[in-house]
């Protein structure tokens, strides 16, 4: 790892600086630091009725240079579009598949959230059970410290809906690296660490806000409910998952990402900091060293809940779809979804004290377009350091996924958040969608 650092910090800073001027089309040797001319690859199924998505990608491609993404399209259940764009591996030029796997980052929430509202279906568990009440781990205290006695007042709901009372923005994020030092140290543990740890050293500290009052994301509620699904089903997390949310929609390849480069799964890409950035390490072979930021510091194992799988743009519209019509889908009945999309109760579900358009539902980003009729139109976005991802699912029938393996650009414009308006426009000139199903084509 250590040794490959300076290639790829070398890469990034190419795509982010001198090639920012480089006409569309070119290709990157990372070797020379110089453009090679050449087309960028476009790879997948071409269509005329979906050329307005290629015009897109291709302008998207020369105003911010990202290094190399995935686009896939669904309309009414099938899969109209679905190309790569740009390179897996700037330094091969070996170009993104349609079915190429990204970590999605916090797009994992949605899985979660759904093996959550399976579970309370089954009566498994209840959205109003508190969670520690259910997983009963020990807090670990610091000396003279005491447990804040609202944390046994935090429910599924409100880890859910992100309104459990931690707020990462007033000084603790407990799923960020910095914080793994810090519970590795207070609990006199070696480097990397698990959820549980993490879990044990964040029940000792005071929370930010009363439960189910105020809205502030978290990764660590997720993290929560990872464990949580764990002690009502029965099954590690991954695996609950993978046999019961993925499996019943056709996705076969969807699994947990791993943290090092050399740890890639077969098909997966490489991911590249957009500013080239090294961190101190916190898993693997160079922990306490600089390395690249995509590779040892944020570890992708402690996030399964949160933010761990890896998928393809496809995978992703084939999970959305499972959505379309809340009153036939393979996943959750037509209750459990309409409680997965409701909005939260009390002020984290109002906009200056009233109801706004959108609000975090469970697992969701929603905005309802006629509740009565089960029409939603709901979206997540997910960010790491060389990742930045984004599915939709509209009400209209439409869903997409874009991913990327790199967050943002040198100016700081993330991609999936730039793409996002774009995406809306582009879908908006088709009259005329292909008739055919490309879910055929690809074995996901």
């Amino acid at each position: 790892m250590a040794d490959a650092a300076p290639t790829r910090r070398h890469v990034m800073g190419a795509l982010a600086g001198g090639l920012a001027a480089a006409a569309v089309g070119n290709v990157f040797d990372a070797s020379v630091d110089a453009a090679v001319p050449g087309p960028v690859p476009l790879t997948g199924v071409a269509d005329p009725k979906t050329a307005a998505y290629d015009n897109m990608i291709t302008d998207f491609m020369q105003r911010l240079q990202p290094p190399g993404g995935a686009l896939a399209v669904s309309k009414d259940g099938r899969l109209v579009y679905a190309r790569g764009f740009g390179y897996a591996e700037v330094e091969t030029r070996q170009p993104v598949q349609p079915t190429a796997l990204f970590r999605i980052a916090s797009l994992s929430k949605p899985f979660t959230a759904t093996a959550v509202l399976q579970l309370v279906q089954a009566a498994k568990l209840r959205l109003d059970d508190k969670v520690f009440r259910l997983l009963k781990i020990v807090p670990f205290l610091e000396r003279n410290a005491r447990v804040d006695p609202r944390i046994y007042e935090i429910t599924v709901s409100h880890c859910l809906q992100h309104t459990a009372g931690w707020d990462r923005d007033k000084g603790f994020d407990p799923m960020g690296a910095a914080a793994a030092e810090e519970v590795a140290r207070a609990l006199g543990l070696r480097l990397p660490i698990r959820p549980e740890h993490i879990i044990r050293y964040t029940m000792g500290r005071p929370l930010d806000s009363d439960p189910g009052t105020s809205y502030a994301y978290s990764n660590f509620g997720y993290c929560v409910l990872g464990r949580v699904i764990e002690a009502a089903s029965g099954m590690g997390y991954a695996d609950y998952v993978t046999q019961h949310v993925l499996r019943p929609v056709g996705i076969n390849q969807m699994r947990q990402g791993r943290n090092l480069f050399k740890d890639r799964a077969p098909g997966e890409v490489e991911y590249y900091d957009g500013k080239g950035e090294s961190g101190r390490a916190i898993s693997g072979p160079s922990i306490g060293r600089q390395v690249p930021l995509p590779y040892g510091v944020e570890c992708i194992e402690t996030m399964d809940a949160n933010g761990g799988w890896i998928a393809s743009a496809i995978m992703l519209v084939r999970f959305g779809d499972a959505f379309n019509d809340i009153k036939a889908s393979s996943l959750l009945n037509e209750a459990s979804i309409r409680s997965m999309l409701a909005r939260p109760p009390g002020p984290p579900g109002l906009d200056k004290g009233k109801p706004g358009p959108t609000y975090y539902g469970c697992g969701w980003q929603v905005r309802p377009v006629a509740e009565r009729l089960g029409r939603y139109t709901k979206w997540h976005f997910g960010m790491l350091r060389g990742s930045s991802t984004l599915l939709l699912c509209r009400d209209d029938g439409l869903n997409w996924a874009a991913v990327f393996n790199s967050d943002a650009n040198r100016t700081g414009k993330e991609y999936a958040g730039e793409i996002d308006g774009l995406l809306h426009q582009t879908a908006n000139q088709i009259k005329d969608w292909p008739a055919g199903d490309l879910y055929k084509n690809y074995a996901i």
